[in-house]
């Protein structure tokens, strides 16, 4: 799966660039979705990301690519490898500037971890 996000002026941190937590929150809905997508009518919530570490700083204006790839099922979680790179970026730099796995897990409406579908 695949989805885009526009860097707005709201998204930013005191020194102007994309704020960490920010691209944390979309990484974790990308994730999101395709657990919902992959399993229609399941909830889920986040267990946990593998690693956080920000390879480049993200300006203003830029439009960021989360790729987002099945890695692992078990009974009762999912975990996704999201990748996130700088779209609008000329060809000749390097994009990538993110990547982790994000592992969800279903839960069952009394908040109770349940097999997946």
């Amino acid at each position: 799966m695949q989805n885009y996000q526009l860097v707005l002026t709201e998204h930013l941190n005191h020194y102007g660039y994309l704020f960490g937590g920010t691209l944390l929150k979309w990484v974790d809905e990308c994730a999101y979705i395709a657990a919902r997508l992959d399993h229609p009518g399941e909830s889920f919530v986040t267990a946990g990301m593998e690693r956080v570490t920000y390879r480049k700083r993200v300006e203003l204006g830029s439009i960021l690519s989360f790729n987002v790839k099945k890695k692992k099922t078990g009974n009762t979680s999912i975990t996704y490898e999201v990748t996130v790179k700088v779209a609008s970026a000329p060809d000749n730099e390097t994009s990538d500037i993110f990547s982790t796995d994000v592992t969800l897990v279903c839960m069952d409406t009394h908040g109770n971890k349940r097999s997946l579908t």
